[in-house]
């Protein structure tokens, strides 16, 4: 659930439905999903197709100023209640203090929207708080990669489908954080679905986005966090045979953000003044923001390594990182031969 000054993504888009309109949206965050969706309701249903001819406007911050933009802002509707304008790439704006002097007086028959991307406006400015007094001032708060495979399960639920965990942790691991993209490929994969079937399966997202079931980051951190030295070796063979299907670079900050929470679940379930036994894994889930299903794997891999082996991978890891990146290592140096070298310090 994406949430920013008090209010949720969702409560948003419920706002907006039920036609109560704010006369400005200030969109913005490293999110881009959250944006889009909202600026698309605003731009597609506040409207008819008629109204939108005389009374909706679309600038772009690169090409725009923004006192082109107030002047716009002040016009009064064409026969309609409203007009709306949206700014797209915001954050291309110069002198967008300049909005000041709009947000002092601002029409209610205008729904003023600003898309400003891979950003954040400084509250600490004027222009942030006459945002908030009088409209919205929405910052929608990043997603962790430890954090994707819950969305995949809440956003498909959402939309009439169940998703398998193995399939939502596939996606995630070859998706990353892109919630526009995956959103994309899961709405490929409901097309093909049969009308009497609602499930994504591992085997479905194989066939259809081309992700093996057995050999991704997902299993391959199963196999390190159960010692399965067996499965860890062949999907390191497997990232030496297939460097264009699964390479180093998209293992490494899956592992490196598995053992982080295996680290943090283990400070977690110690003996503490205020939980005498440790945390349970439900209340820990609650502080590490992930769902307790998800957490069983990291519970599992803490029967298997010590505090201070966990501290001791977690360097291993970033160590990999850094000279898969080309830091202290030679050119002959590849990437398959950074994982098998990793795997083995890892696992004796």
């Amino acid at each position: 659930m994406a949430k920013s000054s008090g209010i949720t993504f969702e409560q948003i888009i419920a706002e907006l439905q039920r036609k109560v309109y704010r006369p400005i949206y200030f969109l913005c965050g490293e999110t881009d999903y959250y944006i889009d969706q909202i600026s698309n309701y605003i731009e597609q249903h506040i409207l008819s197709e008629d109204e939108k001819d005389l009374n909706q406007t679309v600038f772009f911050g690169k090409d725009s100023a923004i006192d082109q933009i107030i002047s716009a802002a002040r016009r009064y509707p064409v026969m309609s209640p409203y007009q709306v304008i949206i700014v797209k790439e915001a954050q291309e704006l110069r002198d967008i203090d300049n909005l000041i002097y709009y947000l002092q007086k601002p029409l209610t028959s205008t729904i003023l929207t600003f898309c400003y991307k891979h950003g954040k406006l400084d509250k600490r400015k004027k222009v942030a708080s006459h945002i908030g007094n009088v409209g919205l001032l929405y910052e929608t708060p990043p997603i962790y990669d430890n954090q994707v495979a819950g969305w995949i399960t809440s956003y498909t639920k959402s939309i009439g489908l169940v998703v398998d965990s193995k399939a939502a942790n596939m996606l995630a691991d070859f998706l990353g954080t892109d919630l526009s993209r995956i959103v994309n490929e899961i709405n490929k994969l409901k097309i093909i679905l049969p009308n009497d079937n609602n499930r994504i399966t591992p085997e479905l997202v194989e066939r259809n986005i081309g992700i093996s079931k057995n050999y991704n980051a997902f299993e391959f951190c199963r196999a390190i966090g159960t010692r399965n030295i067996l499965l860890a070796n062949r999907i390191v063979e497997y990232v030496g045979n297939n460097d264009k299907q699964l390479t180093i670079h998209q293992l490494l900050p899956v592992l490196f953000s598995y053992f982080v929470t295996t680290l943090h679940l283990r400070y977690l379930q110690k003996p503490a003044k205020e939980h005498p036994s440790g945390h349970t894994l439900e209340s820990a889930a609650a502080i590490l923001k992930i769902h307790p299903y998800l957490l069983r794997d990291n519970q599992t891999a803490i029967q298997h390594y010590s505090e201070d082996k966990l501290i001791e991978i977690i360097h291993l890891i970033r160590i990999a990182d850094a000279k898969s990146k080309g830091f202290e290592t030679t050119s002959t140096t590849n990437g398959y031969q950074l994982l098998k070298e990793l795997t083995f310090r890892i696992l004796h």
